[in-house]
């Protein structure tokens, strides 16, 4: 009768030795197809970027460290308290990265996510630093088409893998509505648009860049699409002049309010018809800056100002609904006005 019980206790410590081995060896493919180890137990995560920090925070805001740039006060009254005025902890990417391996093994983390590029240097970065702190690091494709993948690898390396499907799925219908009604609009009423960024509107995304991702996406014609080079540029007043776009979409409330009444922009046709348009921005932007899940709701937002007669819907609710579900605050009737007018 003693041999049974020994052998149950045997095996039953054998299982306890063998569960970290198990849990260290478990994986799941990142966004740049690496074997990322899943932790054991995930309680803090560093993100490498803002928009990493921002999909953490959608889906897990309990495990955000901190931010890399602190959320300002107008800001963090649109996300959960206590965690929306959670510390600036640097950046271990992008420009003006900030956060030096010493730094973040000071903060503990069990998991580093990144989402943006996938490209070579960002994946040797990744193995880098995953080398020299043992700490798991995640690259997620920063891609707007991604941003679904994203989510369930997340879930994957958290364990939140039933918010994140809900995440997903929205973002899926979404994308997916959307692109089915721009699909039957004919390629020639496609709508020219410049994106106008910075106090006099004269940096711009090109061709393939990431910050007019949402554009592209709505079939829109970048004007700056066919300029040497990718990602964001200064261009010149004269360069627009000639583009001569039918819309210009901002994120900067001082050339959106000055822009109308300035002479030296009155012959651009989007400029002399009254069709520039003030992007949303609180918490985050709704077309970019940064590129990340927030451009979700800026993707119905701007579907409504080039397309109005296929998009019926109302904007405010669908704010409040985004709103609820990603940021987990329901912001009232004065902080929509607020949030729609563009102003942060």
């Amino acid at each position: 009768m003693l041999r049974p019980d020994r052998r149950a206790l045997l095996a039953g410590v054998a299982a306890v030795l063998a569960a970290p081995r198990l849990a260290r060896a478990a994986t799941v493919r990142d966004g740049a197809g690496r074997e990322v180890p899943i932790p054991g137990k995930v309680e803090r995560i560093f993100p490498a970027g803002p928009p990493a920090a921002i999909q953490i925070y959608t889906l897990a805001p309990d495990l955000l460290l901190g931010w890399p740039r602190a959320n300002r006060p107008e800001e963090r009254e649109f996300l959960l308290p206590g965690v929306g005025d959670r510390p600036e902890i640097g950046r271990i990417t992008g420009r003006g990265n900030s956060a030096n391996l010493e730094a973040v093994l000071q903060l503990k983390p069990d998991l580093i996510i990144d989402s943006g590029s996938t490209g070579r240097t960002y994946v040797e970065l990744a193995e880098r630093v995953q080398s020299q702190t043992g700490i798991p690091y995640a690259l997620l494709d920063g891609r707007f088409a991604q941003i679904p993948a994203s989510y369930r690898i997340l879930g994957q390396l958290t364990g939140r893998g039933e918010r994140a499907e809900t995440l997903a799925r929205w973002c899926e219908e979404t994308m997916a509505t959307i692109s089915g009604r721009i699909a039957a609009i004919p390629a020639e009423q496609w709508p020219s648009v410049y994106y106008a960024r910075g106090p006099r509107g004269l940096e711009t995304g090109l061709g393939g860049s990431i910050n007019v991702e949402t554009l592209s996406f709505l079939g829109a014609r970048n004007v700056a699409a066919e300029q040497p080079g990718s990602g964001l540029a200064q261009v010149s007043l004269e360069q627009v002049l000639s583009w001569n776009p039918d819309v210009i979409v901002t994120i900067d409330l001082a050339f959106a309010e000055s822009v109308r009444s300035d002479p030296n922009w009155a012959g651009v046709r989007a400029v002399r018809e009254g069709r520039v348009h003030l992007s949303p921005k609180l918490p985050f932007g709704w077309v970019d800056f940064p590129p990340s899940v927030n451009r979700m709701i800026g993707l119905w937002w701007l579907a409504k100002l080039l397309y109005p007669a296929q998009f019926p819907e109302e904007i405010r609710p669908l704010a409040r609904d985004f709103h609820t579900l990603f940021y987990q605050v329901t912001p009232s009737e004065a902080q929509l006005d607020r949030v729609l007018a563009g102003r942060g």
